[in-house]
Parts: structure tokens; sequence; C-alpha cells
């Protein structure tokens, strides 16, 4: 439990104050803050915060509080000279000079933080005050604050001396009200009172929320004190008497060694408990409460059994989450019960390992406490709680080498934290580039990026980000990426996201170049025929396409010839019968004659046909014929590749072929998807399919680094089908490419 010194009437006696800051340091350290307190006050003189507060009385009130925190004479000399950088112009270098390296580097971390300050209040009041942002995204926003103010530091005495300072701020409001102190007390609410919370600082953070709640509900602040009837001392007093009763009873009972504690509830969590459980003052049961810490899960229903005995339970206040534990794995039993007296007092009963767990195994519990549905990050959730061990060691740790070096063993190296120009912070790996930062923003940014001011200075697009640098974007009006982006050897582009953004850049432009393509090509011979006025949304249809821009890039592509053109051109002019393909005529055949999938073989009787498995042709495919031996015809696609060698070796074998009139049952295609390969890929993939009504019949799906290959094989009634079904694939997110084999 961390004991922390109110500073307001410890500052009316200078004296008084150095005898607190001096408590537990050597005689060499006491000499040596003293000198820090002379050079603070003379550097000061009479200096004033933004908030109204003086720079002495809040450096002063800042290292009270850090000294109560019992942090060492270096974090204490660093607190009192805080302000020193920003009062004079080589005010670091003195204080690395007269108070050594290690006070100079909290010093500067703490002048890093305070830069942060404005960016923080003005994005926390913005996402709170402004309804038409993302609760969400607000969310996602302030814990990528939370991590990059702890990534910023690098020792995270720096993050207890910035808790310290917005402590002391908060105590200046509550006897000297500001206009600032709202925003204040909503970003402390936002950003800090939950940090406090996950470093295990309890007594800041309940102080941090008391205090804001205070200035942002005044009015419900002073009702819910008002119900606290009693006095603290009082109730203080009340949880000692309850304390020895329990622990007398206990050790009656055979459990002997138990830890017992416990504290009234705070003004805030009262209030989070009342609007939680929308219940008034009076069913609030914990306003006082117990912990009772055991040794072994039998003694936590050995000591339920004793509270219960001294006191009455409360009907349906009493949870065992030690047989059922919370979704979090946190497991206690929690009862409340009714005092000798008429009031309630809520108890909470754990052994030691449950207890270890719920204060520092599982960053789900902090998230959990502060509502937040983020999916676990477990790296960072492993450092917060080697932080929080850290802290709990700090009377074992030896000197501020030992504990640096501790820190660095949690350091949160892997992620920058970047900021726009608004303020925003962008968090991004570490080795991403201004190029990834103009991605992440926005993809239209990213492409039309053309320059970067870091800090203010143009740097070079490849030069890696550092957490806390802002960056600016140059922009050109038009255009997209550059093709040496995409060389890993010009260190343009770090993150895979936007590789893969710049590759479907120019994947499109291709796409538009074969597009233009196609349509010249179309237009040409339309024009040459004579119907240049012919309706090409309904040529394409005629073809099979749902889109005339399918059917530019098909003719772009090879994949439909002009003599195919020209038949769907003339079709609606001539009969079925007298239409040509290629040169031969086709021969009117009897119904009888068309198999089963209406093909028709040109010149010749009914055969047996099949449709070969290799190219899996459908309609309207440009289809050949190949006689085999043993089982008819074995139809294929004009462009399979197994056919053109069987047509080498044997030319003879050959046997023109077309669709006949009967084309309304299915065929067989294969699929080919190329996509990043992420959990719920195969998932969404055949949930297009099943939209679609497109039986599947064979699937084989590989992974490797990272990238998915599946092909499936599946029956289709109609290419318009398949080609629907082809877009619709292309919009899965992760996927590269959808096409037909």
């Amino acid at each position: 439990m961390v004991s922390v010194i109110h500073s307001v009437a410890a500052q009316s006696d200078l004296e008084q104050s150095l005898a607190t800051l001096a408590e537990g340091l050597s005689t060499t350290e006491v000499d040596r803050l003293r000198l820090a307190v002379d050079f603070a006050r003379g550097s000061y003189a009479g200096g004033l915060l933004g908030s109204g507060e003086t720079i002495w009385g809040h450096a002063l009130g800042m290292a009270l509080v850090v000294a109560g925190l019992k942090l060492d004479a270096d974090a204490r000399v660093a607190a009192l000279l805080f302000a020193v950088p920003a009062q004079h112009e080589h005010g670091l270098a003195r204080v690395e000079r007269d108070f050594g390296h290690s006070v100079a580097q909290l010093v500067g971390g703490i002048s890093r933080l305070n830069r942060m300050r404005p960016i923080t209040r003005g994005f926390v009041a913005h996402s709170v005050d402004s309804s038409d942002k993302n609760p969400h995204e607000m969310k996602a926003q302030i814990e990528v604050l939370r991590k990059m103010l702890l990534a910023m530091v690098e020792d995270i005495r720096v993050v207890l001396l910035r808790l310290a300072s917005r402590t002391q701020t908060l105590r200046h409001f509550a006897i000297a009200p500001n206009e600032l102190r709202v925003s204040v007390a909503r970003e402390t609410l936002e950003l800090y009172s939950p940090l406090a919370n996950r470093l295990g600082v309890w007594e800041l953070k309940w102080e941090l929320e008391d205090l804001s709640f205070r200035f942002l509900h005044p009015a419900i602040y002073k009702e819910i004190a008002q119900h606290l009837d009693e006095k603290r001392t009082e109730r203080e007093q009340f949880i000692g008497q309850a304390i020895a009763i329990v622990r007398r009873e206990l050790e009656v009972a055979g459990v002997v060694g138990a830890e017992i504690y416990g504290r009234p509830k705070h003004i805030y969590s009262i209030w989070n408990k009342m609007r939680k459980k929308d219940v008034p003052f009076s069913e609030v049961y914990d306003v006082r409460a117990l912990r009772i810490i055991v040794d072994q899960v039998k003694d936590c229903y050995t000591a339920l059994g004793v509270v219960h005995h001294i006191w009455s339970p409360i009907a349906k206040e009493f949870d065992d989450y030690i047989t059922h534990p919370k979704g979090n794995h946190y497991r206690s039993l929690h009862t409340a019960v009714h005092c000798a007296d008429g009031r309630a007092i809520e108890v909470q009963i754990r052994t030691r390992e449950m207890h270890s767990h719920a204060e520092l195994g599982v960053a789900a519990h902090w998230r959990y406490k502060e509502g937040s549905r983020a999916a676990p990050e477990d790296r960072y959730d492993e450092k917060i709680a080697w932080l929080r061990q850290l802290l709990a060691w700090r009377d074992e740790v030896g000197g501020s080498s030992d504990w640096v070096r501790h820190y660095k063993q949690a350091a949160f190296d892997e992620t920058v934290y970047v900021l726009t120009p608004q303020g925003r912070v962008i968090d991004l790996p570490r080795g991403a580039t201004p190029v990834d930062f103009a991605y992440r923003v926005h993809t239209d940014i990213g492409h039309r990026c053309r320059g970067a001011k870091v800090d203010g200075a143009l740097v070079p697009l490849n030069t890696p980000l550092s957490t806390g640098q802002r960056v600016e974007i140059i922009l050109a009006k038009h255009g997209g990426p550059s093709r040496d982006w995409l060389n890993p050897s010009l260190a343009y582009l770090f993150t895979h996201r936007s590789r893969l953004k710049v590759r479907q850049w120019f994947a499109s432009l291709a796409l538009e170049d074969t597009l233009a393509e196609g349509r010249s090509v179309v237009i040409r011979e339309l024009q040459r025929m004579g119907q240049a006025g012919i309706n090409l949304d309904d040529l394409a249809a005629r073809l099979g396409f749902a889109r005339s821009d399918d059917l530019f890039i098909a003719v772009a592509r090879a994949k439909l010839n002009m003599r195919q053109l020209q038949v769907a051109v003339r079709g609606s002019e001539m009969p079925v019968d007298e239409r040509v393909l290629g040169d031969v005529p086709v021969r009117r055949q009897r119904e009888s004659d068309v198999a089963e999938k209406g093909i028709l073989i040109v010149g010749v009787g009914r055969l047996l046909t099949q449709l070969a498995g290799c190219c899996k042709p459908a309609p309207p495919d440009e289809i050949i014929g190949f006689v085999t031996r043993g089982k008819g015809v074995s139809v294929h696609r004009a462009d399979c590749s197994n056919f053109s060698n069987m047509q080498t070796m044997h030319p003879e074998r050959v046997i023109e072929t077309t669709w006949g009139g009967r084309t309304d049952g299915v065929f067989a295609v294969d699929l080919v998807i190329d996509a990043y390969d992420r959990q719920g890929l195969l998932r969404d993939v055949s949930d297009v399919l099943a939209r679609e009504k497109i039986n599947v019949i064979a699937v084989n799906t590989q992974s490797r680094q990272g990238n998915a290959h599946m092909r499936f094989t599946a029956e289709v009634g109609s290419i318009p089908q398949l080609n629907r079904t082809l877009t619709l694939l292309h919009e899965v997110h992760g996927v590269v490419g959808a096409r037909r084999a």
C-alpha cells in the first residue's frame, strides 16, 4: 500500500517539508537534496505555471508526493528541478553538471512528457465533447496515448513523477479554482488515473479520481460526500476494529497467518457503482470493505463461514468467483454483511496466489476494470505486469542503476508513437517511415505523399520515426506512389500494410490500361462493322458479361476474339442456325443430338462428349474438341495449355466444337484465390460462395510465410454468375487476387 503525504499544510513550513523529503535518505543524499532546494528556489523566482500555481510550490508539492511513494533521492531531486529546462536555456546541462546524469535524465524525461500535455488535453477534451466521434475509436486513441506515455520514457520513475505532478496540480485546483480545472480533470480521468491503476499506484489513483470527479460533477460529489455521514478517521477506526474481530475469530477457527486489511470506498468508486448498477447510495454495500488473504482454498471458505457467523449476510450479495471465475480468470469470494451498527461492509476473501494473479498477473483484469473491450495484447500486458512487480519490489531494488536496468527489461521498444499535426497519436512498428505513417493515416495520403516534415524539419521519406515526433506529410494534388517505394534496398516502406497498398495501386493502374486498350479495340471493330451506335452493355450481356468494362478487359486479354464479337453483334439480325463460327458452317442438329451439356460437334452427328477436367470450360468460353480413345470427345477451352500439347502431338484428332442451345446446366470451374493469410479468411470466402448459391466440390488451400493460396472447384450456372462471384471475392478483406484458373 502506497503512503502519500499531502503537501498543502506542509508547504507552510519549509523545514518540516525538508524533513519529510529527507526521510529514508543518507546524509550525503540529504545534503544534495538541500542543494537542489536552494537551486530550485533561486531558479524559479516567483514564476507561475499555466494553472496559476507558483513553480516552486508545484515543485515542492510534487517532491513531497514522490517522497510519499518512497522513491529514491534522484527522483526527489528531479521533482524539485522539473522546470529548470524551461526556465534556463542550458538548464538541463546545468542539472547534469551539478546533480548528476541520472537526475538529468529524469528531468529530461519530465520535460518530454510535459510537451505532450497540450496534445493529450486537446484530444481528450475534443473526444469527450464531440458527438460525431466513434466511442470505440476514442477509447482506442486514449489507450494509444497511455502506451505512448509509457514508451516515451527511459525510466519508470518518470511516469511516477508525472503522476505526482498531476496530483499536485489537482490539489492546487482544490484550494484555488481555475477555469482549466475541468479540462485537466477530464484528461486525468481518461489518461492518468487508468495509468496509475495499471501500475498499481492505488493511492494516487484514488486521489486523482476523487479530485477530478469533484471538479467535473461538484453537485453529485457533494451529495455522495453528505451520504458518507461518518468522518474518514471514524471509518478507518471502524475498519481497524473489524480487522481485530475477524483476525481473532479466524485464529479460533484454525486459520493462522491470514493477511487482513481494509479501506473505505472512495467517492468516485461509489458513484461508478451507483451508475453501473443503477442503484441508490443505500444499496451500495461496499462503502466500507475488508480483504482477507489466506494460504489455501479451503481457508477461503472457512473465513467465509467466520464472517457470516460474526455478521449477518445480505441476501443476493454473495459471489463465488473461485468456483465460477470471471472471464478474465479473476478468482475470489465476495460477500456483503450487516454489522452490529446496521451499516454494511463488503468482504473479499482469496488465497495469496489468487491475489497475486489479480494484482500482477493478468492485464485482462485491468482491461475489465477499465471497461475496455479491446483484444488482449500479450506482450504489452506482460510488460505492464513486469512494471507493477518492479513497483512492488521498489524497496528491494538497491540503487537507481538497478531500477533502470530492471525497467529496460520491459522497455516498450516494439512500437513507436508519433503525432499528426492535429495531435492524433498514430502507433507504428519500430522502423516505420513517414510513408508508412502516411498510409496509416489514410490510403489517399499515402498515394499522394511527396515529402515529410518531422518536428518541423524536412527529412528523407525513408527516415525511421521515433516515439513522440510530430509528422507532417507534404502532398501532391494528383498522382500516385513511386515504384521505388517497393524496392527493399531503398527502405521507403517498412510495414506490410503499406507495401500492399502500393501494390494495389499499381495493379489498379495496370487494370485501367487494360480497360482502355480493350475499349479501343471494341469501338474500332464496331466502327468497322458500321455498328458504332450499339448499346455496349447489351452487347456485353449477350456475351455473358455483367458490364461493358468486363467485355473490354476480356478482349484486351484475348479471352474473347473478334469473331465472337462479330457473331454477338449480328446475333439480333440472323437466326441461330445461320451464324458462323470461324469459317465452318454449323449444321442444324435435332434437339436429341445435343449432348446433355449443350455441346455441338461441328459437322458430326451425336457423339459422346465430356468436359475436360484440366481447364473446365463453361459457356461462353471458346471451346475445341479432341477425340480420345474410348472416351469420345474431350472438350477443352481453346486456350488450354494441355490441349495445345495434344494438338501438337495429334493434330488429326482435333475437332471443332461449339456450345449448343441448352446451356442451362451447371459447369465445374476452378477458382484461384491469392490472399494475405489471416484468421477467418476461409470462412469469409466460403460465405461469399454460399451467398451466391455456388456448390463447392473440391478445396485445396495452402499457407506459406503469411500468404494463402486457395483453389476451389465449384459448379456455376453461367459466366455472369462466375464474374459476379469473382468480383465479390475481390472485396473480401485480405484477398489480393481472385480469378478463374
